[in-house]
């Protein structure tokens, strides 16, 4: 971003430049635009392979019975569920911008079977409506790109978090070979706005999706910005080769 943009207090949506208050309004207009077919759309978008990717995203957590959860961005229910049939007696909050998506997460079948494990709320990445040091393990599953400030959603994500606990990131990121890189991104950008048409009705969302994926930082520069948030012990994990990635922090 040039020091123009930041000045005049721009960021992106998409391959657009906005000024930052107006990127919270139209990504909840995304998503109250896809929430009921959001889970049709991500199995079709990633062939199912997103599933694969949640799975690691647990294995790696290894979550533990007596932990509390806080999944931002939680949308449909998709991380906490995983995390409490893992972690057996836990708790879990689900916390999405868009109330739409919370509904969906509602309506599944696991939402019932886990009712007293579970609470869904309403708020902001950037401003958290939780007491300092009060979870365990904080997730973000595909929405940190969609933050209008990336970095003040991670000094929120320590800050709510105690001491010893744990924060793990999926998001899609960059692909080490530009040839591959080329291929994945006219996938990208010629098959998913019109799957999205076929399937949800509504094209200009994912095009802003996959726009959003390709302004999002890479490996390396958001790895350091979780260490600059606070973070120790930060790693990264690379899933199909680099398509989604896992990024993992620890509050000492």
């Amino acid at each position: 971003m040039a020091m123009s943009d930041q000045d005049d207090k721009t960021t992106h949506f998409g391959f657009q430049d906005v000024p930052e208050a107006e990127k919270a309004g139209r990504v909840h207009g995304v998503f109250t635009s896809v929430a009921s077919k959001y889970d049709v759309m991500n199995d079709a978008m990633s062939l199912g392979i997103h599933r694969l990717w949640k799975d690691a995203m647990m294995d790696w957590l290894a979550p533990r019975a007596g932990q509390r959860l806080l999944d931002v961005a939680g949308g449909t229910g998709d991380i906490a569920f995983r995390f409490l049939r893992r972690a057996g007696d836990a708790q879990a909050v689900v916390l999405d911008m868009t109330e739409s998506m919370l509904i969906e997460g509602r309506k599944r079948a696991e939402a019932a079977r886990l009712a007293d494990s579970l609470d869904w709320v309403v708020g902001d990445a950037m401003a958290l409506p939780f007491e300092d040091n009060s979870f365990d393990v904080y997730t973000i599953s595909f929405g940190i790109r969609n933050v209008t400030r990336p970095e003040a959603a991670l000094t929120e994500a320590y800050r709510v978090l105690k001491p010893g606990g744990r924060l793990m990131v999926l998001e899609f990121s960059q692909l080490p070979n530009d040839g591959l890189q080329r291929l994945y991104d006219l996938y990208s950008f010629n098959v998913i706005p019109q799957m999205g048409r076929a399937i949800t009705g509504d094209r200009d969302s994912y095009q802003y999706l996959v726009e959003s994926i390709r302004k999002f930082p890479d490996q390396g520069t958001f790895l350091a910005m979780i260490r600059a948030a606070g973070f120790e012990n930060a790693k990264y994990r690379n899933l199909s080769m680099g398509i989604a990635c896992l990024h993992s922090g620890w509050k000492i």
